[in-house]
């Protein structure tokens, strides 16, 4: 159980914080010697930090429903990254194995947020069809292990000078028809799992819904203050760990 409890919390942190959920459970679960549950937990656990984004981001979700601009735009980068992320399916869960790709995922990421750092004064608070359309693309490229999400679409929206609020802000509105989409394409393995082992991830997911809530909170102080480009060496510190010790 205390497993369950240990990789519930590192998906709520790690989901919101831009240093890549998926890459830390692949990392974490291999530390475990849980391989072979990575898929179905790590929809159960996404699922938690689903709610936790529901939660924190309530009013402005009530806002964007009255807000068709901003509604066909959140359609337009899922629609983009659902066709991916369905033609790729195949390709994007084998590099759920495979460490040595974590950690080249984890460069990656925290070059992108060293780059940041220069673009965390932009004013722009509108978001327009071409950002969307670009937007779509990078969170797709997120599917892969160690590329963290909200580090690699916050990224994308500030490289097109978008106020860091208004990017905090879409990332995880985008966030929301993904995780539930690839909750839904997953559900099978979800059944199964919890048919065997309903218990541990049930107490998985509370956990994730937890410190997700908390990471939120940390990310949005940390995104006031500019200092979203310091993730960026984190990410590099795991993707050298990674790379020497994880095998």
């Amino acid at each position: 159980m205390l497993k369950y409890i240990l990789l519930g919390i590192i998906q709520g942190l790690t989901e919101f914080l831009p240093v890549s959920s998926s890459g830390h459970l692949v990392i974490a679960q291999r530390f475990m010697g849980m391989s072979g549950e990575e898929i179905a937990l790590g929809v159960i656990l996404h699922l938690g930090t689903l709610f936790a984004v529901i939660a924190f981001f309530f009013k402005d979700i009530l806002k964007l429903l009255q807000d068709i601009k901003s509604i066909k735009l959140i359609l337009i980068v899922t629609f983009i990254t659902g066709i991916i992320g369905v033609l790729g399916k195949d390709f994007f869960e084998s590099l759920f194995t495979s460490p040595k790709l974590v950690a080249i995922s984890f460069l990656i990421t925290g070059i992108i947020l060293l780059f940041t750092r220069k673009f965390m004064q932009a004013k722009k608070n509108k978001i327009e069809l071409k950002d969307a359309i670009i937007l779509g693309f990078t969170q797709a490229i997120s599917i892969v292990p160690g590329i963290s999400r909200s580090g690699i679409t916050i990224s994308t929206l500030l490289f097109r000078k978008i106020d860091k609020e208004a990017c905090f802000r879409f990332s995880f509105l985008v966030s929301i028809p993904i995780i539930f989409g690839a909750a839904v394409l997953e559900a099978r393995k979800i059944d199964f799992a919890m048919q065997h082992n309903a218990l541990n991830l049930i107490i998985g997911f509370i956990f994730s819904l937890i410190s997700g809530l908390a990471a939120l909170g940390i990310l949005k102080l940390i995104i006031q203050k500019a200092k979203f480009y310091l993730f960026g060496y984190y990410c590099i510190l795991i993707a050298v760990v990674t790379f020497l010790f994880v095998k």
